[in-house]
């Protein structure tokens, strides 16, 4: 598929493609002016004999401001500056017969490149890359790349979608460290973000309007995926992050801010199907997931290979927030929808989401999400952690200053074995205590915008903390967020110790059995007895017996099947503890 968008190198020199179809006259700047013509629908096109890859461009657009490429591939000097003409087809992929993983076996840890190291760079991140492995991780996550305003960010305001943000990094070293990680059998996935732009570099509305809506998002106008060139720039950049990075997977960010269509196929549907084609054509596993606070489960559809217009999983929040309800007690926002946290556990352990078209009270007192047990349970991403979850607190303080270590490790024992798919925020799998705050790097009345919006939206906490909550604009609010990959205590190498012997059993016991695998049905007693049963694939039944209190609990679960995890249980059960077992 030849993409559309943006500028690609020919045998001749280099092909350059623009939509703008508000502007009257498009010029290429290069050493000097070059007048594009103008096509059917929009389009500008200039073809340049003998220009050498690497060379830097801008569009100016009716002799009054200059633009980088919507569809730039890199932005060395940010997103006012530039563009730079990138050759994909010039990288020499080491593992070349790579062709991804089944979704089975993913285990996944989602990192924020900036601060997964102290250099903050793709190529750093090499070098963590067997500790991944002997984890038992299976696939990285990496959150947005897309470059946005500035030189620090969660990347979920960027606003130049084919260009990895060069603080991390040329888009080589980013492929070099995709192509080290399949070296070791390591799947990544990247965030993408296409429900919005951000608000700072984003010059879509000068020259094609025709990219929003009259509707908002939280975070900005609505694209309006009604005009084909606007959902084939979606479609063509997903394509771009398979192709030309080789990435294995993409998880869509708040895909219910996704404009859609009613009764048309929607953008995600026209995304999953190209997906699949590019993987028939390459024989890869590629995985599709969403982020989707409505919960259809009518998008999903784990056993869907190649994807064919479905979404391979979804991020469960549900399931975050019973445990981080049971476990911390805080009940304000949407964990308010999460009053009897031990009951809705067990829902979401028998048949995937708590919210099945329930009346939610934080989304607006209505109806929410669709039914969902007839769905393979490794069609939910389940977590403890993320970055979402963690940042959007104040001080953006993680579960171990929360919850005590008997109860995360509890969690932990049911979340890596449960037959979701499991995920991990970076520094868990050792119980890092590394904050991770909001943080941006926006200037002037912008800048000045966000520290009023934080005040406003976290009131209570800058009047029960003062300054201890920290400024998102301070570059020491992303330094204090940098894992630590040194001077583990103890209690952190025993937790590590914890993840890699749970993740073996996983990856020994779970995973193999996953595929065609059932939702069974679970229970809890007001005494915070938890029992849970899942008729796996291979038609044996998977077993979890677990107390849920701070006491020793009365249990007789008969010793079914074969222990696989935990102690016998005998008659008591001692408190936060798990036993899993396997067989009739």
């Amino acid at each position: 598929m030849r993409p559309s968008f943006g500028a690609r190198p020919t045998k001749d020199g280099v092909s350059f493609r623009l939509w703008a179809p508000a502007a009257r006259r498009v010029d290429l700047l290069l050493d000097r002016r070059h007048a594009m013509q103008r096509r059917q629908d929009g389009w500008y096109v200039a073809e340049i004999a003998n220009l050498p890859v690497g060379s830097n461009y801008k569009f100016r657009i009716d002799d009054e401001i200059d633009v980088p490429d919507p569809a730039s591939a890199f932005q060395p000097d940010d997103v006012f500056g530039p563009s730079e003409v990138i050759d994909h087809d010039a990288f020499a992929w080491r593992a070349s017969d790579w062709r991804g993983r089944p979704w089975e076996e993913t285990v996944l840890i989602e990192t924020h490149v900036g601060t997964f190291t102290a250099e903050g760079t793709y190529r750093a991140m090499i070098d963590k890359l067997d500790h991944l492995v002997a984890t038992g991780i299976t696939a990285i996550e990496l959150m947005p790349l897309a470059d946005f305003a500035g030189r620090r960010g969660w990347g979920y305001d960027g606003v130049l979608w084919y260009a990895p943000d060069s603080a991390y990094g040329h888009p080589d070293e980013l492929k070099t460290l995709i192509d080290e990680a399949h070296l070791r059998g390591l799947m990544v996935f990247l965030d993408v973000v296409y429900n919005h732009f951000g608000p700072e570099g984003n010059y879509l509305g000068r020259y094609a309007p025709a990219f929003f809506t009259d509707a908002h998002t939280p975070w900005g106008s609505a694209i309006d995926y009604r005009v084909p060139q606007v959902r084939a720039f979606a479609v063509e950049n997903a394509l771009s992050w398979l192709s030309d990075y080789r990435f294995d997977g993409l998880r869509l960010d708040a895909a219910n801010h996704i404009m859609a269509i009613p009764g048309e196929q929607s953008m995600l549907q026209d995304l999953s199907v190209a997906a699949g084609e590019l993987a028939k054509a390459t024989e890869r596993h590629i995985h599709l997931v969403l982020e989707n606070g409505d919960n259809r489960a009518s998008l999903l559809d784990a056993a869907q290979e190649p994807p064919n217009g479905k979404y391979r999983g979804q991020w469960n929040d549900d399931y975050h927030h019973v445990w981080h309800v049971m476990l911390t007690g805080e009940l304000a926002g949407y964990y308010a929808d999460y009053q009897t946290p031990r009951l809705d556990l067990a829902r979401a352990l028998a048949s995937g989401f708590v919210y099945q078209g329930e009346i939610s009270e934080f989304w607006g007192k209505k109806p929410r999400g669709e039914n969902s047990g007839e769905l393979p349970p490794a069609t939910f991403v389940n977590f403890l952690q993320n970055h979402d979850q963690i940042g959007n607190r104040p001080l953006g303080d993680r579960l171990e200053s929360l919850a005590s270590p008997e109860q995360i490790e509890a969690a932990l024992a049911v979340t890596l074995l449960a037959p979701m798919v499991p995920m991990l925020f970076q520094g868990e799998e050792w119980g890092s205590i590394a904050p991770f705050p909001f943080f941006c790097d926006f200037q002037g009345g912008l800048a000045d915008a966000v520290r009023k919006g934080r005040r406003q939206e976290y009131a209570w906490a800058y009047e029960k903390y003062g300054d201890e909550v920290p400024d998102p604009l301070d570059p020491a609010t992303l330094q204090s967020a940098v894992l630590d990959w040194t001077d583990h205590t103890p209690e952190q190498d025993a937790r590590l110790a914890l993840v890699r012997e749970l993740l073996a059993l996983r990856h020994k016991e779970i995973a193999p059995r996953l595929k065609g695998a059932r939702f069974g049905d679970a229970a809890v007693a007001d005494s915070g007895l938890l029992t849970a049963h899942w008729h796996m694939g291979d038609g044996a039944t998977l077993r979890l017996v677990a107390n849920l209190s701070d006491k020793d609990i009365a249990c007789s679960d008969g010793g079914v099947g074969t222990l696989i995890w935990g102690g016998a249980t005998g008659d008591r059960l001692a408190p936060w503890s798990v036993v899993w077992r396997l067989g009739g």
